[in-house]
């Protein structure tokens, strides 16, 4: 009943559908961006993290980090990474001061900006599968006592984690479909219960694990029911602990408590307000609205969900 609902208003732009609820339908609340190279454009933006300033940093397929406020306000500065030929960065996050953790992805490390894009330290480079080596770097997170945990794929299908010097503590994690392996880690999340939550993209699935490798649980399979998954992409915790998911494959976002219940989903293909187009990544502010980077579309949507 519910899915033919889903169908049944497929063409509204905005849609808001909450499966565990009422059944509300909303707009966003802000869309902003257009396709550019120009200060405030963008050219399918691929990564976002907001500070506690509610300063929102954007990566796009340019390379370019651009800063943005909460209402999509061009901040600046712009800047990119030293080198873009080989290919862009995509993962960012804020860590324990403050600072953005830029996962310069095809370069094989971890670069650390300053909210106005000065670089303060570099860590990794060195492209390999030994300790302290990597491959395709996706996402990176800081936990409070400062373990860095990287988030790798390609020749790599693993979780690193590092001390707060950047030195290799351990990996956990192989490629493949079962428990304990990956296929495509794309975002990694610390969650309120001090859990690594991982965003496993091509198995379809949520995988959370302690900060020192033990799987505790997982859920998702590929579809487009709720609470099934199709290629989430990443992943950002709510003010009140629930677990936002951005789905390429599904063009929504999905809510989920930590013990993988979906609470709800929003958006449907599309170019119009409340629509998606393949999107990447989203953020949550401080008064709890989500920022969509609709990539496709070239622009972000704010949320409230």
């Amino acid at each position: 009943m519910q899915q033919r609902h889903r169908h049944s208003w497929h063409w509204l732009p905005g849609l808001l559908l909450l499966l565990a609820g009422c059944g509300d339908r909303t707009q966003p609340e802000r869309v902003w961006g257009r396709q550019g190279v120009q200060d405030g454009d963008f050219a399918r933006p691929r990564a976002i993290a907001i500070d506690r300033q509610d300063r929102l940093f954007v990566v796009d397929f340019t390379a370019r980090t651009q800063v943005f406020d909460r209402d999509g306000t061009y901040l600046g500065p712009t800047w990119a990474t030293p080198d873009y030929r080989d290919g862009r960065p995509s993962g960012l996050s804020i860590d324990r001061d403050g600072n953005l953790l830029l996962c310069d992805s095809h370069y094989h490390c971890l670069r650390i900006y300053s909210a106005d894009g000065k670089e303060l330290r570099k860590i990794g480079g060195d492209a390999g599968t030994g300790p302290g080596q990597f491959s395709y770097i996706s996402d990176a997170v800081q936990d409070e006592d400062g373990y860095f945990y990287l988030g790798e794929f390609g020749e790599n299908q693993r979780v690193t984690k590092l001390d707060p010097d950047g030195k290799f503590v351990k990996s956990w994690g192989s490629g493949g479909l079962e428990p304990g392996q990956f296929f495509r880690i794309r975002a990694l999340a610390l969650g309120p219960d001090g859990n690594l939550y991982v965003c496993d993209a091509c198995n379809h699935r949520i995988d959370v694990y302690t900060r020192d490798g033990v799987l505790l649980r997982h859920w998702g399979v590929e579809g487009g029911e709720p609470g099934q998954l199709r290629y989430p992409y990443d992943i950002a915790f709510g003010k009140q602990g629930q677990l936002y998911v951005v789905e390429y494959g599904n063009h929504r976002v999905q809510k989920f408590n930590t013990e993988g219940q979906s609470l709800g989903y929003w958006g449907t293909p599309g170019r119009g307000p409340g629509q998606l187009h393949h999107p990447w990544a989203l953020a949550v502010d401080s008064k709890g609205r989500v920022h969509v980077v609709d990539t496709q579309n070239h622009r972000v949507q704010r949320i409230a969900f």
